[in-house]
């Protein structure tokens, strides 16, 4: 089996964060920087309307506002963007465990056989594209490929939201055409060196002998031969399973929805992906958290405490509880989302008799959940589903 490997970039992060909570620097050439008071520091990120001014990350602030005199400059606040890109990568560990984060604002997937679950890459691509941008308001760009290299240099190469596939069979016509200095791990003393050696492009670094590389650069030589013949061994190492804190799917609608039992059909939906998830990685939470975003981009977020499950059923019954008792039909939604959380064993909430008799689901229940998980395995997702979703094609974009 081919290993399908993803490199997801955050698009201009640290600015992009200050735009999902001011909105008012959206649409104008705005830069995080030092100090914006003293108009001293470096620029850490621009967004893309400054950058077409010529601003750049490392540009002094003053050499920025040059550029760009009347570009807004917010001071970074790095707890912030911690806590924004702790949100991303529990949003890409819904669709892997084998998430390696790479920096602040990237990280490897290791996709190979989700297939099954998800779809294609590409389109596995565009849901997670979408995810993030509809629940975090944040841009990616997206590398496919079979290794991680190859996959970091296909997301470098189409930004904003760009997806991009980089395979050894593509090699020799995007990437051996690229300069050295654009060559991941290469850096500019390298790429000096290797200018010197004669090479130029990331093809004729290809096609160097290979001993002399080494005894000019040491083992670095060697790593960036391999590299710029499409060969990275290296394996996506995956964080623990313990740090997983929620696991949640939510959809943006292609047109306003009013009504209760549609919005019912696309929670079922989006519990039973919940819940296959959570079995695959073993989770079995205690809260059932319902998002909803209203035309007007309010929202609202309702959550309730059941005995631990895994179980779509389980899921969906108190989603849909929830999502009745808020329901308004007066104010259509362009947004719903469930997750599941509380999966350590802290904050255990007394239930009384009734709730845990509500809750509770047999172990046959279980069974037949997991057999529908192992014929989607082996047949894909759309050979089994709940005969609700079967009967009613769902007119919904994700």
């Amino acid at each position: 089996m081919q290993k399908i490997i993803f490199l997801v970039d955050m698009n201009a992060f640290y600015i992009s964060c200050e735009m999902t909570r001011n909105p008012l620097l959206i649409g104008k050439p705005a830069a995080v920087a030092g100090d914006p008071k003293k108009r001293k520091g470096i620029i850490l990120a621009a967004n893309y309307e400054a950058r077409a001014f010529g601003v750049k990350t490392a540009m002094t602030l003053y050499e920025a506002l040059k550029h760009c005199a009347d570009m807004v400059v917010v001071p970074p606040d790095h707890p912030f963007y911690s806590e924004k890109s702790k949100a991303v990568m529990q949003l890409l560990s819904n669709y892997t465990p084998v998430v390696e984060q790479n920096s602040i604002d990237e990280a490897w997937l290791d996709m190979t056989g989700t297939e099954k679950l998800f779809g294609n890459a590409k389109d596995t691509a565009k849901s997670i594209m979408c995810e993030i941008k509809d629940s975090l308001g944040l841009w990616c760009s997206i590398g496919i490929s079979e290794n991680k290299f190859l996959s970091k240099m296909a997301a470098d190469m189409k930004k904003p939201l760009g997806i991009t596939t980089l395979f050894r069979e593509d090699i020799a016509t995007k990437l051996w055409p690229l300069p050295v200095k654009a060559m991941y791990g290469v850096g500019s003393k390298t790429a000096e060196k290797l200018n010197h050696l004669g090479v130029q492009t990331i093809e004729q670094l290809a096609k160097y002998d290979r001993k002399h590389l080494i005894k000019a650069l040491g083992k670095c030589g060697d790593e960036i031969y391999l590299h710029a013949n499409g060969i990275d061994p290296a394996p996506v190492i995956p964080r623990a399973e313990d740090d997983i804190k929620s696991i949640g799917r939510s959809v943006t609608l292609s047109e306003d929805l009013s009504d209760l039992d549609n919005a019912k059909l696309i929670l079922m939906r989006l519990s039973d992906e919940v819940s296959s998830i959570a079995r695959k990685h073993n989770k079995k939470g205690r809260t059932v958290q319902i998002t909803l975003k209203y035309t007007d981009f309010t929202t609202i977020t309702r959550q309730t405490t059941i005995p631990k499950t895994y179980l779509a059923k389980t899921i969906y019954a108190t989603g849909a509880m929830l999502l009745t008792n808020n329901w308004c039909s007066y104010r259509p939604i362009r947004l719903i989302g469930i997750t599941l959380t509380g999966f350590d064993d802290s904050d255990i909430a007394q239930l009384s008799l009734f709730e845990i008799a509500q809750a509770y689901v047999p172990d046959e229940e279980e069974k037949i959940e997991k057999t529908i998980d192992s014929i989607r395995e082996k047949y894909g997702t759309d050979k089994v589903g709940w005969a609700a979703l079967m009967k009613k094609e769902n007119k919904f974009n994700e």
